[in-house]
C-alpha cells in the first residue's frame, strides 16, 4: 500500500504514543465473508462488489450520516477494544456475537487515510477530520487509552471514540488476528474451510470456565420446596449451584487423577459483589476441580434425583457443600455482580488469549428486578460480558429469574420476545442474555422438550427449582468434548 510522502512524521507520533494496535469490530457471523474477500471493505465498496455483510455493525441511521459527511468509502477503526458503538449493535440486535479484529496501525501511514478527533458521524459536536499530520495530532491520545469512556471526564468522553478511516479497503494480512478464530485462511478463497465456533475440545491445556453469580437479596428468604423438601429460596439455589459444582467436578476425574478441565467461581451479590466460596476457599475467584475436591467446606444431607434401574427416584445423598445460603442484601445490584464476573474474566482471557478455548459461561440466579441501575446501564453490563471472547467464540451468558410462586408462567429458553407476553422484567433479561449455539438444542431438548429448531436464548423468567435445575444442566452441558 502506498504510503503518504511525509509518513515518518505520523510513524513518529505512534512511536511517542505506543501505539502497537488499532481495533475494529463485527460479529463473528461476518469472518468467513472477510476471510473469503480478503479484508475489510468500506460498506460503499461491499455494495459495489455484491458482498453481503451477514450482521452489519452500522444501521441505516450511520449509513445517512456517512454519506452525509462523505465517509461511505473508509473502513473505520478506533483505538479501543470497548467502543460505545459496539454495544450500541448488542443492544440494537444488529450484533449478538462481537469480536474486535487487531488492526496493524501501519494503515495510519497509508495514503488516503483520514483521521477524526471524536466519531466521524458524531452530530453533538462538529468533529475535526483530515488527512494530514496536524489532523492526527489532534486526536487526544491520552483519552483514547482510557479503559472506557465512562472512565473519563463527561466532556471529554466524545474523544474515547477517535477514529482513524482507511480509504476503501484493509487487505487480510494487515489484521493481526484473524488467524485466531479457528478459519482457515485458505491460498485460493474457494478452497475456504469454515471451523465452528463453540466447537472447541476441553483440555488440561485449553481449559473453559464457569462463573456462578447468585443474588444474596432479602426477597431469597422466602419458601420454596426442592424434591418435597421446604426450604428458603436462598438455600435451594445454595443446593443447587453446590449439585452444579460436583457434577463438574466428578466430570474431571479420570483414572483418580483430578484434572484441570475448569475454572470455577461462585459470585454473591446483594450491594456489592464479592467471592462466595466458604471454608479454606474463602475470598477466593476462580479454583480448581482438584481444589474443590480437597477442600470441601462441609457435607450434608440432601434430596437427589438418581437414575435407577426403576427409573429416576428421589433419595436422600450425602453431598459436600462449598457454597452457603446467605439472604442478607438490602438491594439486588446486577450492574456489581457483572462488573465482578467480567473483572473475573478479564484476567482469564488474557492468559488464555493464545489457546482455542471453549468460552467461559457465566450463569445467573436472581429472585427480582435490579436496582440503583436503569435498564440501559445493566443491559450495558450485560453486553460487556458478552462481547468477551476466546478464539472458539463469546462468553455465554445465562440470566435465570428464579421464583417461589409455582402458579407463575414460566418461559425458559425462548426463541423470540413474543414468547414473554409483554413482560418487561422478563423482556429485559431476553436482551441482557446470550444467544446460544445451535449445539445447545440437543440439550434444550433433553431437559425442557422443546425440540424447535433455531437459536434459543439463555434466559429464564419465573422458574421454579425444578426449572432452575433443569437450566443449569443446559448451561454445563456435557457434551462438551473434553480429554487429555
Amino acid at each position: 500500500m502506498e504510503k503518504k510522502s511525509n509518513w515518518q512524521e505520523f510513524k513518529a507520533v505512534l512511536d511517542e504514543q505506543k501505539i502497537v494496535k488499532l481495533y475494529h469490530f463485527t460479529d463473528r457471523d461476518n469472518l468467513e465473508s472477510i476471510i473469503k474477500n480478503g479484508g475489510l471493505y468500506s460498506w460503499m465498496d461491499c455494495e459495489r462488489k455484491g458482498i453481503k455483510i451477514a450482521k452489519p455493525g452500522g444501521g441505516s441511521l450511520s449509513r445517512q450520516l456517512d454519506s452525509s459527511r462523505n465517509l461511505e468509502d473508509y473502513v473505520r477503526v478506533s483505538f479501543t477494544t470497548q467502543h460505545p458503538m459496539m454495544f450500541v449493535a448488542m443492544k440494537d440486535g444488529r450484533i449478538s456475537n462481537p469480536v474486535v479484529l487487531e488492526i496493524d496501525p501501519e494503515v495510519i501511514l497509508w495514503k488516503g487515510t483520514c483521521y477524526s478527533d471524536m466519531n466521524a458521524t458524531t452530530h453533538k459536536i462538529r468533529p475535526n477530520i483530515g488527512e494530514g499530520i496536524s489532523d492526527f495530532k489532534k486526536i487526544h491520545f491520552q483519552s483514547v487509552k482510557a479503559r472506557k469512556h465512562f472512565d473519563l471526564p463527561e466532556e471529554e468522553q466524545p474523544y474515547f471514540q477517535a477514529e482513524v478511516l482507511v480509504k476503501n479497503f484493509i487487505p487480510l494480512e494487515y489484521i493481526k488476528n484473524i488467524c485466531n478464530f479457528g478459519i482457515p485462511i485458505p491460498s485460493k478463497p474457494k478452497a475456504l474451510q469454515i471451523k465452528n465456533p463453540y466447537t472447541a475440545q476441553i483440555t488440561r491445556n485449553t481449559p473453559t470456565a464457569f462463573i456462578f453469580l447468585v443474588d444474596h437479596s432479602l426477597s431469597m428468604k422466602k419458601m420454596t420446596s426442592l424434591y418435597g423438601e421446604e426450604m428458603t429460596m436462598a438455600e435451594a439455589a445454595a443446593r443447587i449451584v453446590n449439585n452444579q459444582i460436583n457434577e463438574l467436578v466428578w466430570r474431571c476425574v479420570k483414572m483418580g487423577d483430578t484434572r484441570h478441565y475448569y475454572d470455577i467461581a461462585v459470585v454473591g451479590y446483594g450491594v456489592k459483589a464479592y467471592s462466595g466460596w466458604q471454608g479454606e476457599l474463602e475470598g477466593r475467584d476462580f479454583v480448581s476441580p482438584e481444589e474443590l475436591k480437597n477442600h470441601p467446606f462441609t457435607k450434608i444431607t440432601t434430596r437427589k434425583e438418581t437414575r435407577t434401574r426403576k427409573g429416576v427416584q428421589v433419595k436422600e445423598v450425602e453431598q459436600v457443600q462449598w457454597v452457603s445460603a446467605r439472604c442478607d442484601g438490602s438491594w439486588t445490584h446486577y450492574h456489581e455482580a457483572f462488573d465482578y464476573a467480567k473483572s473475573l474474566l478479564d484476567e482469564w482471557m488474557k492468559e488464555h488469549h493464545e489457546k482455542d478455548c471453549y468460552p467461559p459461561t457465566v450463569i445467573h440466579i436472581t429472585d427480582g428486578e435490579f436496582n440503583h441501575a436503569t435498564k440501559d446501564e445493566v443491559v450495558q453490563k450485560a453486553n460487556e460480558l458478552k462481547a468477551m471472547f476466546t478464539n472458539d467464540g463469546n462468553v455465554i451468558l445465562f440470566n435465570i429469574h428464579f421464583t417461589a410462586d409455582l402458579h407463575a408462567d414460566s418461559v425458559a429458553c425462548p426463541i423470540t420476545k413474543s414468547e414473554l407476553g409483554g413482560n418487561g422484567y422478563a423482556e429485559a433479561l431476553f436482551d441482557m442474555s446470550s444467544l446460544l449455539p445451535e449445539r445447545y438444542n440437543q440439550d434444550i431438548a433433553r431437559c425442557l422438550d422443546d425440540t424447535r429448531a433455531g437459536r434459543h436464548v439463555a434466559m429464564g423468567v419465573n422458574a421454579d427449582a425444578t426449572t432452575l435445575i433443569k437450566l443449569m444442566d443446559i448451561g454445563t452441558p456435557t457434551n462438551i468434548s473434553q480429554n487429555q
